[in-house]
C-alpha cells in the first residue's frame, strides 16, 4: 500500500509499505477521506511526532476491509468514522469516565500510524458506524466537530447550569474549530453569537451560519476588547480558539461578571497576563476552563453519559448543519505535501483541506 511516512522533522515521504495486519480486537480500515489538521503542520515541520517513523493523520474515515481475532466479522464492509484517541482504560480519568484526559493514552496519527495511508489498523472500540446519509468527508470531520462540541458544552453548560438562550457568546478565532464551534452554538438556538476573525473569507463563512455584520469583529481594523466591552456590552461566555496572548486578553477584558471563558486554541508561545488583566479575573469572578480533545464512549461502555461524537452524529443525521461547506480544498492522497505547504505558507485562503480517494471528490456517501 501507499502511505506517507514521517521519518523526522521536515522529512515526510510517500512510500510503498506492507499492508498492516489487524491485531486482536482490531480491524483494517481502507481510508476514504482524511482531513489535514492544523496540528499536523508543526508535527511535520517543527516538532516531529512522539514516535518516528510514523504515518500521521488523525481525522479520517473509511471502510472496514478485514477483522482481527476477536473482532466481529459483521464489521467487514461497514462505513466508519474513527475516534483517534486510544485511552488506557486504567487510570483515574478513564475509570471516572473522562477518557479524553487519560494519563497514558495512545493516539492514531501522532503516537501510532494514522490515516494518511491507504489502510490503517484501528481498535474496534474506536469505530463509529456511519449512517448512509453521512458522507466519508463529513465523517472525516467528526473529530474536529467533536472537539468543538466538547468545548461548547464546557462554556454553555447544561441542565440547570446552562446559559439562557438570550446569553451573549463570543468566539475568537475562525479557523476550522472556531467556525465549527460557531456553527454548533447557532444550531443550539443561541442568537447572540459574536465572532472575532481576521479574514474576509471568515466573515463570509460566518455569515453563512447567520452571523450578521454587526456580530463580526475584524481584528485587522477593530480592537476586539473595546468592541466586546462597547458595542457588545460584555459577553456571558467567551471561547478562545487562537492560542495567543492578545486573544486571551480580549476574553478576560470582554467577559462580564460571572462569565465563563473556555481556552481551546493550541498555544503559539508562552502565555502571560499583565496585572490589570489578572485583576479582572478576580473582580469579575470569571470561570476559566481548558478544553482538550473530545469524549467518546464505545459500544458496551459502562458510561451513561452522552458523548460528544454521538451528539455530532445526531446533528449530522438530522441535517442540522453542513460541515462540508468548510472544505476549501480537496486533494488526492498523493498531494499531502501540497496541502501541508498550503496551510503552512498561508499564501491563499483556505479552511479545511481534505484528502480524498479518486472517485470520492463529491463527498460520496457510499462506495
Amino acid at each position: 500500500m501507499k502511505a506517507w511516512v514521517l521519518h523526522g522533522i521536515n522529512d515526510i515521504r510517500y512510500e510503498e509499505l506492507g499492508r498492516p495486519e489487524p491485531k486482536p480486537d482490531e480491524v483494517l480500515v481502507e481510508v476514504k477521506a482524511a482531513g489535514i489538521c492544523g496540528s499536523d503542520v508543526p508535527r511535520v515541520y517543527e516538532t516531529g511526532a512522539h514516535n518516528m517513523p510514523l504515518t500521521p493523520g488523525h481525522e479520517f474515515s473509511g471502510l472496514v476491509r478485514e477483522t482481527g481475532e476477536g473482532a466481529d466479522p459483521a464489521l467487514k464492509g461497514k462505513r466508519v468514522g474513527i475516534y483517534p484517541l486510544i485511552p488506557c482504560g486504567k487510570c483515574r480519568p478513564c475509570r471516572e469516565g473522562h477518557p479524553e484526559t487519560c494519563r497514558s493514552y495512545d493516539y492514531l496519527g501522532s503516537r501510532r500510524d494514522g490515516g494518511f495511508a491507504e489502510y490503517v489498523a484501528v481498535p474496534v472500540d474506536n469505530l463509529i458506524e456511519l449512517p448512509d446519509s453521512v458522507s466519508f468527508e463529513e465523517a472525516a470531520m467528526l473529530e474536529p466537530m467533536a472537539v468543538a462540541v466538547h468545548a461548547m458544552k464546557m462554556g454553555i453548560g447544561k441542565d440547570g447550569d446552562a446559559l439562557k438562550q438570550d446569553a451573549k457568546i463570543a468566539v475568537c478565532g475562525l479557523g476550522t474549530i472556531g467556525l465549527l464551534l460557531t456553527m454548533f452554538i447557532k444550531a443550539s438556538g443561541y442568537a447572540n453569537v459574536f465572532v472575532i476573525g481576521n479574514k474576509d473569507s471568515q466573515r463570509e463563512r460566518a455569515a453563512s451560519f447567520g452571523i450578521g455584520d454587526g456580530y463580526f469583529c475584524d481584528s485587522r481594523t477593530m480592537d476586539p476588547a473595546a468592541w466586546l466591552n462597547g458595542s457588545v456590552g460584555g459577553v456571558d461566555a467567551y471561547f478562545e480558539c487562537v492560542g495567543k496572548n492578545e486573544s486571551l486578553s480580549y476574553g478576560i477584558n470582554g467577559t462580564g461578571p460571572g462569565g465563563r471563558i473556555v481556552f481551546l486554541g493550541n498555544p503559539y508561545s508562552d502565555m502571560a497576563l499583565d496585572r490589570d488583566t489578572y485583576w479582572k479575573i478576580l473582580r469579575n469572578q470569571l470561570t476559566i476552563r481548558g478544553s482538550w480533545n473530545s469524549a467518546f464512549y464505545p459500544k458496551g461502555s459502562n458510561s451513561n453519559r452522552a458523548d460528544d461524537w454521538s451528539y455530532v452524529l445526531g446533528e449530522l443525521k438530522d441535517k442540522k448543519l453542513s460541515p462540508s461547506s468548510l472544505i476549501s480544498h480537496r486533494l488526492g492522497f498523493d498531494e499531502l505535501e501540497k496541502g501541508l505547504r498550503l496551510m503552512r505558507e498561508k499564501r491563499e485562503e483556505r479552511c479545511k483541506v481534505m484528502l480524498v480517494r479518486q472517485g470520492n471528490y463529491k463527498a460520496v456517501g457510499r462506495e
